[in-house]
Order: structure tokens, then C-alpha cells, then sequence
């Protein structure tokens, strides 16, 4: 059995398989996902599992450089925002850079149909969306 804590054999599955700069979405439970994305649902209800539980697990097993938010998160969801961004800190203390880039909701949209899958939360907090950019652990 894994030691790490994600256990999750889609998501596990899914970091293992990421190159430098492919994207994941890690999203509320409201975004619309694009029909030739791959769609790891983890929504059980409203509210679980949450967006930052989801994003601290995630963040465990994955390296990132790039981080892709919505401009009216931080307007909308400032608490959720800000809990967010205190985790992306903590990963940047390992030394790696981050850069955090901030588009609109439409654009954040069109971005998913890039990205190697999204991952729905059942968070219902508008704008609880982020696409993180795979980085190198090396």
C-alpha cells in the first residue's frame, strides 16, 4: 500500500504522469468541464471533499511551477483565496519557484480544455478553481 497520503488511484495515477508544465484543474463543484478533458470526480456532496483539502493532498505528491487563478477569486472569495495562496507559500519555501498568474473567468474556462484532466471538489464557494503547471523536483 502507498505511504504518501494520496490514495486516490486516479490522482495518483495522474501525478505520476505529468511532464514539466502540463496542467491540472483542481475545481469547485460548479465549473463546467470540457467533454475532451478528463474529469476526476471526487464531489461526494456539498462541500466534501473541500477545494483546500483537495489542493493540500495534491500539493503533497506534486511539483509545481505555475499556478493559473481567476481574477475574481480573490474579489469574490478572499478568505478561500488567501488560504490558498498561504499554501502555495509553503511550497515555494522549498526553494522552487512559483509564479502565480491571475486571467478571467472565461479565459480560466477556455484554459481547462488544455489541461490533462480536472479534478472536481464538491466546494461550493464561487470561484474556488486553480490550474497548477507541473514543475520538476530536480
Amino acid at each position: 500500500m502507498k505511504k504518501t497520503a494520496l490514495i486516490n488511484a486516479e490522482l495518483s495515477y495522474l501525478v505520476a504522469s505529468l511532464g514539466h508544465f502540463d496542467e491540472i484543474t483542481i475545481c469547485d463543484a460548479g465549473l463546467p468541464v470540457p467533454s475532451q478533458t478528463q474529469r476526476i470526480d471526487l464531489a461526494l456532496t456539498y462541500g466534501v471533499p473541500t477545494f483546500i483539502d483537495t489542493v493540500s493532498v495534491l500539493l503533497g505528491e506534486m511539483q509545481i511551477t505555475g499556478v493559473i487563478l481567476a481574477k475574481e477569486f480573490q474579489q469574490v472569495s478572499p478568505e478561500l483565496h488567501s488560504a490558498l495562496l498561504e499554501l502555495i507559500a509553503q511550497e515555494q519555501k522549498q526553494g522552487k519557484e512559483i509564479t502565480v498568474t491571475y486571467i478571467s473567468h472565461e479565459e480560466f474556462k477556455g484554459r481547462t480544455r488544455s489541461s490533462k484532466a480536472v479534478v472536481r471538489t464538491g466546494e461550493c464557494t464561487p470561484y474556488a478553481n486553480v490550474i497548477f503547471q507541473a514543475g520538476v523536483v530536480f
